[in-house]
């Protein structure tokens, strides 16, 4: 069955003059900031983000991930490539397949309490060299291929959303009231056929057995 059509959002803006003047000029240190490459100091702070999202785009179309690791997320090999283990998961491997149709992805690495954010853009592939592999393995677990990723841009972003979403405080107040759990989502989308309470009791020790 078709899908319906989506309605036009009323104030349009299609042209990019009418953009611009809505906005205006960027400032100077917005643009000196960008490097083609890791600085020392986008260096020091890489290597304490253990989090980061990974979008791609592919022939399926668009996708971002959220991508994990003890102390730094990502290896630095030098100051324009990364590797990125791709450890256990769910096997969909959107990213992946995104990255064989598409190199180009963007990333944005986060600290915890840190309200800046480092932004990479680049282009990725996909290895599973046994050197590789080995380098990156955790707790005797190898992961199952390695993203090598070259370093388009780098740059920070002000912390202006992170202090409007008060996120680090909100996180430590604990799991909401009202927020669905996994499986009430997963029973929901299909109908009732995976998920439910079964499934969200069984997914804390799911997820420690299976973590790399």
């Amino acid at each position: 069955m078709p899908h319906p059509a989506r309605p036009v959002p009323p104030g349009l803006v299609s042209d990019m003059t009418v953009l611009e003047g809505l906005y205006g000029p960027p400032g100077a240190p917005s643009l000196a900031k960008v490097s083609d490459r890791l600085t020392q100091a986008y260096r020091a702070w890489l290597s304490a983000a253990p989090f980061f999202a990974l979008g791609s785009v592919g022939a399926g179309g668009l996708d971002v991930s959220p991508r994990g690791d003890a102390g730094s997320a990502v290896t630095i090999l030098d100051d324009r490539t990364l590797l990125i283990p791709d450890r256990r998961g769910n096997n969909r491997i959107d990213s992946l397949r995104n990255i064989i149709a598409d190199p180009r992805v963007a990333c944005m690495f986060m600290i915890p309490g840190v309200n800046e954010c480092l932004r990479i853009n680049g282009r990725a592939a996909i290895s599973i060299d046994a050197d590789l592999c080995q380098r990156l393995a955790m707790e005797g677990q190898l992961p199952q291929s390695v993203i090598w990723l070259e370093i388009d841009e780098v740059y920070f972003q002000c912390a202006r959303a992170l202090i409007r979403s008060d996120l680090w405080a909100q996180g430590a107040r604990g799991h909401p009231d009202g927020v669905p759990t996994a499986g009430q989502m997963t029973a929901e989308a299909s109908n009732g056929a995976e998920g439910g309470p079964a499934y969200d009791a069984a997914l804390p020790e799911r997820q420690r057995r299976t973590l790399w």
